[in-house]
C-alpha cells in the first residue's frame, strides 16, 4: 500500500501548481495544465530515487513560479518574466527521453509565440 504521507505530498504540489497556473497569461496556463498533468501521470509507477528527483523538480519549479506571482503583484506595472533558465549541469543531467520532451515543450510554445502574435498589415497604412 503507497504511503500516504507520500500521496498527500504528491497530490498538494500538483494542486498547488495548478493553483499557480492561474496566475500566467490563459495561453501559457492551458499549456503549462497539460504538460504538468502528463507529467504527473507518467510519473505514477517511477522508482523511489525517480520519485524523490521528480518531486524536487516541480518542487522548485514551483517555488520560482510562487515567487514570480508575489513579484507581480507587488509592481503590477512591471513586466515580469515567468520561469527559469536551465543551466547547462541541468541539461547534462537530463536522460534523452528528458531532453526530448524539452524539446517538444519548447516547440508548443513557440506555436505560442505564433499563434497569440499580432502582425499589423502594413498595406492599408500610408
Amino acid at each position: 500500500m503507497p504511503n500516504t504521507t507520500h500521496l498527500f505530498r504528491v497530490r498538494s504540489l500538483y494542486k498547488r501548481i495548478l493553483l499557480l497556473h492561474k496566475l500566467m497569461p490563459v495561453d501559457l496556463k492551458a499549456l503549462g495544465d497539460r504538460y504538468v498533468k502528463d507529467e504527473f501521470k507518467r510519473n505514477k509507477t517511477a522508482t523511489q530515487q525517480d520519485t524523490e528527483h521528480f518531486m524536487a523538480a516541480w518542487e522548485e519549479y514551483a517555488d520560482v513560479l510562487y515567487s514570480q506571482a508575489v513579484e507581480s503583484v507587488k509592481d503590477s506595472t512591471k513586466n515580469v518574466k515567468l520561469g527559469a533558465s536551465l543551466t547547462q549541469e541541468k541539461l547534462d543531467a537530463m536522460r534523452d527521453e528528458q531532453l526530448g520532451q524539452l524539446y517538444e515543450l519548447m516547440q508548443e510554445t513557440r506555436k505560442l509565440n505564433v499563434q497569440f502574435s499580432i502582425k499589423e498589415d502594413n498595406k492599408d497604412k500610408k
